[in-house]
């Protein structure tokens, strides 16, 4: 008797997908945005005298310049002994999430010619200017408030959890900030004027130059809204271990860091391709 011909698979059907297909994005995604990288640290340090060199000097600057002020109009700093230390406990972290929001915020513009290859994404270009401008903010952090201890007796004692807190804290909310801004910037070009007009006393606001404790009470409660008055609170928490932020809410930073983060995805997974349209 003969055998009964095996039927055929239908055509229809497809062979079930390689690992390697998952692979070799990830990969494609690594090398985009080390390419993405190394251009913007040639565009950005390469044509200027001291390269790379000044993005650790002009925060160091303006550190001196700003406890040198210090000196001058008080007698102490509000925390400490050193002005030079409670300016830069403030201002390191507020330097890092501007510079997270305003750079992850333009990256659709700065990398748009290459954005037209389908192997770079609209992902690509925000993860290399957040890893770029992350790595030299903490190198910066890093290196200045080791100088500054080493120079000068702050009688700090430095307490690493609140610190690695609220630096990554600063992170999130950069990035959070910036993603949606990166959506906004490209669907409502006036939402860049407005930005700025809105942001500019965020400096103040932000606990850069004094401490939410000394505030009025009907300032504090306005204030208490802003995430970097916590994240400010909680870096000097682990500079002066005699200051508790009692005000810090770290379930409030989260969700100011989570909810504008996952509203700037759901925009720009939507609309990227109408941004690049119309940049």
């Amino acid at each position: 008797m003969g055998r009964l011909p095996v039927p055929s698979e239908p055509a229809s059907s497809m062979p079930p997908l390689s690992p390697r297909v998952g692979t070799t994005r990830s990969f494609a995604t690594l090398r985009a945005v080390s390419a993405l990288m190394l251009r913007e640290m040639a565009t950005r340090y390469g044509r200027s005298p001291g390269g790379y060199l000044w993005a650790l000097l002009e925060p160091l600057g303006g550190i001196m310049v700003m406890a040198l002020g210090f000196s001058l109009l008080l007698r102490s700093p509000p925390l400490g002994n050193s002005f030079m230390l409670f300016y830069a406990t403030g201002f390191l972290p507020f330097s890092l999430y501007q510079g997270i929001a305003r750079f992850v915020g333009g990256s659709i513009e700065f990398s748009k010619p290459l954005l037209q290859y389908p192997a770079v994404t609209w992902v690509d270009a925000a993860i290399a200017r957040f890893l770029l401008n992350a790595l030299t903010g903490i190198l910066i952090a890093l290196l200045l408030i080791s100088g500054i201890m080493i120079v000068s007796e702050t009688r700090a004692l430095v307490e690493l959890p609140p610190i690695v807190t609220a630096m990554s804290l600063a992170l999130l909310i950069g990035l959070s900030i910036g993603v949606l801004n990166c959506a906004l910037f490209g669907l409502f070009p006036v939402w860049t004027q407005v930005w700025g007009i809105f942001t500019r006393p965020l400096f103040l606001a932000s606990g850069v130059l004094i401490l939410y404790d000394d505030l009025p009470t009907s300032v504090q409660n306005i204030l208490w809204y802003n995430p970097l008055m916590h994240v400010t609170g909680l870096m000097r928490s682990g500079f002066y271990p005699s200051y508790r932020a009692d005000y810090v809410d770290l379930t409030y930073c989260l969700a100011t860091g989570l909810i504008p983060l996952f509203l700037g995805v759901v925009l720009m997974s939507r609309y990227h391709r109408e941004i690049l349209a119309n940049k």
